[in-house]
């Protein structure tokens, strides 16, 4: 009777084993699926599924598939808090976000304080698409990793890809009521004039998040300005409908943006009938040229019926898989080491850096401009016949800026 104990004993452990090892990577997807940002929630979330896909299609990570949580925070801070305690409640150990900064910054505080309750529990949050740059300095966290670039580092970027444009001599600035909104404008005015200190600010507006359905009278105020460009770092309906504006009145400017590629900016812009004086900073765009890119763009467009706006997403998920498989170890704690300073060759080509000092992901970025279509450019957007041509590469090196980051490690 002891011996059939015994082997009975065993014979569960190595089914629970058996068990455990086909336990799913939970990973808690945070973002707005309501509301004025649900369009670029959805769209995040099909990224992520289609993600999870693909690596589960090639064995998963460490023999383990992966599974999204879908978790709606309507783009609020504090329901977002929420969502992340679900997500960790349901086994998550992985949490990612990407639009709001003011929503990462609440995220980043929450995770970074479970963890220190919770030794032996933790959490990793990656952040897609928050790019306030204090996320890695003065609020920085070892439990927050990022795989945009910050906003100062694209504004950097695009400032010195404008001073160089002659012909732009008053600027308008419009921007979203909050963090990052925020960041945009003060990194706009101060390297602008800096690098070009004869452009003038001829308006500096800021506005509610997500709550404007009609910018018409933003548009006026632009056209009264006389500026010949616009700065904006509007995402989600507040870039669509900031330009569907714009088209409606005949506004004839060029605009300088982080976001105008989301849903319905492409045919917003279309409408403008601005042929490529729309440009847009990305670290990848559908017509980059880079082969295993634009295979990649085609099987997500064919799969997903949208086009990629993420490449970022694509780079954090082989990302996390490469850092697992370098710790053998789905914990937390030995993932975030082996993403420290890891060098990863990123979806649109050249090689990327996880930096260690604040676990800001460094890559190539581009500058595109929004118009009719090359014959080497085979990916058009919402079905405009228009598309992204590129403008400006900028390399890794190129894009480096310091950190003011004071890490406490576990």
């Amino acid at each position: 009777m002891q011996k059939l104990i015994i082997a009975a004993a065993a014979a569960l452990t190595v089914l629970g084993g058996a068990a455990f090892a086909q336990e799913t990577i939970k990973i808690g997807y945070i973002d707005p699926l309501s509301g004025g940002g649900a369009s670029v929630g959805e769209g995040g979330l099909k990224t992520f599924q289609f993600l999870a896909d693909e690596i589960n299609a090639k064995g998963g990570i460490l023999g383990r598939k992966i599974e999204i949580l879908p978790l709606d925070n309507k783009t609020n801070p504090q329901e977002s808090l929420v969502q992340a305690q679900k997500a960790i409640d349901a086994g998550a150990r992985y949490i990612t976000q990407g639009n709001g900064s003011s929503v990462a910054a609440a995220l980043s505080d929450f995770i970074t304080k479970n963890n220190t309750r919770n030794p032996g529990k933790e959490v990793l949050y990656f952040n897609y698409a928050a790019v306030d740059p204090s996320l890695t300095n003065e609020k920085c966290s070892f439990w927050h990793f990022r795989w945009d670039a910050s906003s100062d580092i694209k504004m950097e970027a695009l400032t010195s890809y404008m001073k160089d444009v002659p012909a732009i001599k008053k600027v308008y600035l419009i921007n979203q009521d909050y963090s990052f909104g925020q960041s945009v404008r003060a990194d706009a005015r101060k390297m602008l004039g800096a690098k070009r200190p004869d452009i003038q600010i001829v308006g500096d507006e800021l506005h509610p998040l997500l709550k404007i359905t009609d910018f018409s009278p933003y548009i006026a105020k632009i056209k009264a300005s006389g500026a010949d460009s616009v700065v904006t770092g509007n995402w989600g309906q507040d870039i669509a409908l900031l330009l569907k504006a714009a088209a409606d009145a005949g506004l004839k400017v060029n605009w300088y943006t982080y976001y105008a590629g989301g849903a319905g900016g492409p045919t917003a812009i279309k409408q403008t009938g601005l042929d490529h004086q729309v440009f847009q900073i990305t670290e990848g765009f559908a017509n980059s040229g880079h082969q295993p890119a634009m295979e990649f763009e085609k099987a997500f467009r064919a799969k997903v019926n949208m086009s990629l706006w993420y490449p970022r997403a694509v780079n954090e998920m082989r990302m996390f898989k490469a850092a697992a498989e370098k710790a053998n170890s789905l914990d937390p704690v030995k993932v975030a080491a082996a993403l420290e300073d890891l060098k990863f060759e990123v979806l649109d080509g050249g090689e990327g850096l996880m930096r260690k000092d604040d676990h800001q992901f460094f890559q190539p970025i581009y500058i595109s401009s929004f118009g009719k279509l090359a014959a080497n450019e085979p990916f058009d957007e919402e079905g405009t016949g228009w598309g992204w041509h590129l403008v400006s590469k900028i390399d890794t090196s190129k894009t480096m800026v310091p950190t003011t980051c004071k890490m406490t490690r576990p």
